[in-house]
């Protein structure tokens, strides 16, 4: 997120100005971004205020996502998925060794996920099933749009599988 300094090479004086200047530099939050906060968000019922919009822009954009799941992945045994009650993602959980390929199935036909595995450390998951789904940013058209394409590589992926095994 932000530069720092790897390393100095400098005469003398100059490294004791250094030296000087970075005594008192702490490694630390960004004290101006946190009074911005401050600022605007004032106290507990502005911050809750604002979370009370935010949710009313992201809700429909979830309740699109779990909607078109249920109606093409339930009880299917394709994958899971969680129903967060807050947060940013919903995490599915695909059969076992085709998170990779549902993600790249996504990427082929114009739809760009999160990496498969993108939940565990290094991006890597044991099992190659888990996606984070993210309907955040875009507009909710496009989240539909994204949605029915995830879902149908979620098809395509599990059947072929099947068929495979």
């Amino acid at each position: 997120a932000g530069a720092g300094l790897g390393y100095l090479a400098s005469g003398e004086k100059n490294i004791q100005a250094f030296a000087q200047h970075f005594a008192k530099v702490s490694i630390g939050p960004d004290k101006l971004n946190q009074q911005r906060h401050v600022n605007f968000l004032k106290d507990a019922a502005t911050a809750k205020a604002h979370m009370r919009r935010h949710a009313e822009i992201i809700a429909p954009k979830f309740n699109a996502v779990l909607k078109t799941l249920a109606a093409g992945l339930a009880g299917c045994k394709m994958g899971d998925w969680n129903e967060p009650e807050g947060g940013y993602f919903i995490s599915f959980d695909a059969r076992p060794g085709l998170a990779k390929k549902i993600v790249a199935l996504a990427a082929e036909a114009g739809v760009k996920l999160t990496p498969a595995g993108a939940t565990f450390p290094k991006g890597n998951d044991p099992q190659d099933q888990n996606i984070r789904l993210a309907p955040t940013f875009p507009a909710l058209d496009e989240v539909q749009r994204a949605i029915e394409v995830f879902v149908n590589c979620v098809q395509i992926a599990s059947l072929e599988d099947v068929l495979d095994s």
